[in-house]
Parts: structure tokens; sequence; C-alpha cells
């Protein structure tokens, strides 16, 4: 019954939703009109009814005024809802391309500017960093989950190397922000639906200056380690620091780190 009442509720709300943002954009000509309708009247109602109790941590770390790319490990569809609701600030995400095509999602994104990337094409997807890389010199902040998939059970996967050239690109902080529960909650590709607590907890923001400009994989890796310390803090599974960097057109398969050759004694 819970699994068809989340359902509905997610459909007919998200339709709504989707009429009022357009409507906030049109009267005030403003699109982050649209962000405050997905933080304040969206988002709470889609947690709700998935009986999610929301905790936020180092709320703090979190500067409206500042530019930055938040940085997040990725579990469920609700952490979208959970995101925009524990970062207040008007962010846009960098999204598969294939969301464009949900209805009403997918036209609310669009609408709203947030960036579709195409992972399939490695061009447009330079050009789609590229395109993010100017909004956040022009002062808006970025939300992306560079593990390019949910994990299906909870533990933080490998990162693609591509976001962080857009950071490194910006020169402004990386805020990691790191969710656990949602998995337990709402599991990848399940409408089974679980109540109980969703933890976010935002750690301090990096400092991308003191990376070289080419240097994403250092990048990545120092990220994640850092997600994978704080989800272990939340009570989570971690992941595994070795495994740290996606193999080039694959999400969540690691590549493989170049080993020293040993010689043998004779």
């Amino acid at each position: 019954m819970r699994k068809l009442w989340c359902m509905l509720v997610a459909a007919v709300w998200t339709a709504i939703m989707f009429f009022v943002s357009i409507t906030a954009m049109i009267l005030t000509l403003n699109p982050s009109r649209s962000v405050w309708v997905a933080r304040r009247l969206w988002s709470p109602v889609l947690l709700w009814a998935g009986g999610a109790r929301l905790e936020v941590i180092g709320a703090e770390n979190v500067d409206p005024k500042r530019p930055t790319i938040y940085v997040g490990n990725h579990q469920s569809t609700l952490d979208i809802p959970a995101h925009f609701i524990s970062v207040p600030v008007d962010f846009r995400y960098v999204a598969k391309s294939q969301l464009r095509l949900v209805p009403f999602i997918g036209w609310y994104l669009w609408l709203a500017g947030h960036i579709f990337i195409n992972r399939g094409d490695r061009s447009s997807a330079i050009e789609s960093l590229e395109r993010a890389a100017r909004k956040v010199r022009e002062g808006t902040s970025i939300f992306l989950y560079p593990e390019g998939t949910r994990s299906h059970d909870g533990t933080v996967l490998p990162f693609k190397k591509g976001p962080f050239a857009l950071a490194l690109k910006a020169r402004v902080p990386i805020c990691p922000v790191t969710i656990e529960g949602s998995a337990s909650l709402m599991p990848k590709n399940s409408w089974n639906i679980t109540p109980g607590p969703v933890r976010v907890k935002i750690g301090r923001p990096i400092d991308t200056t003191g990376f070289a400009e080419n240097d994403r994989e250092g990048l990545a890796r120092a990220v994640r380690e850092q997600i994978i310390a704080d989800n272990l803090s939340l009570g989570g599974k971690g992941g595994d620091t070795e495994a740290a960097i996606a193999l080039q057109g694959k999400e969540g398969i690691a590549q493989q780190r170049a080993s020293a050759p040993t010689s043998k004694a004779s």
C-alpha cells in the first residue's frame, strides 16, 4: 500500500509543482524561483510520502554567497529532494542527458537551467562541462554526482574524473556532501519503501587551488576519500579507497591502478 501511495504522491505532486515552477519563473522572470519551489514545496512532500526523517549535519559549511561545486555520493532517487533541502543555495544540477526525456522532471531541469551531460559523447560532455564552468564563474553553484549512477548497495562507487575538470577550470571550492540511509529507504530501481532516517553530512570545502590544473584524478581521490570517511561516520558502508576512479565509459567499475614492476632476485 505504501508503494502505491508513494507512486501516486510523487506523480501528482511532481506534475503540480512543474506548473507552479513554470508560473513562478514567468511571473518573476527569474529561473532561480524554480529552485525555491523545488526546495520549499516539492522536496518536503516527497520525503514525507516516503517516510524519510531527514537529518543534516554540517550546515555551517554551506555559504550561499560563495560559488561552490557540491559533490555527493548517490544512493537513491530520494537523494535529489534530500539535497535540495539540505543544501539551501541556488544551485544547478549536472544531470544525465537521458533525464531530459523524463516527463515533468526533465522538462523542469531544462527550463530551470540545469545542465545535461551526454557521457556517451566525449565532445558533447566536454562542451557541457565548459558550460557548467561558465555558470560557476558567473556565480552559480553546481551540484553533481561523480559516481554517475546510484549505488546498488549503498557503498561509495568509483568516481568519474570528468566532473573534476569542471572544478579545476572554475577554481572554486568543492564541498563534499555525503548521504546515508536513502538506499535502505528506497533502493535503486525499486519502489519498495521502508521508512527511516536519511542523514546528510556537509563537509568542509576543499580548496581546488592546491591542485594542478590537470590533476583531475588527485582531486577526485581527495574528495572521494572525504565522502567515504563521512559515510562511515554516519553508519554507512564506506567504499574501497583503492578502487577510486571509474573505468572510462563505465559507471560503477573501477579502473585498475598501475603497479610497479617487480624483479626477482637471481
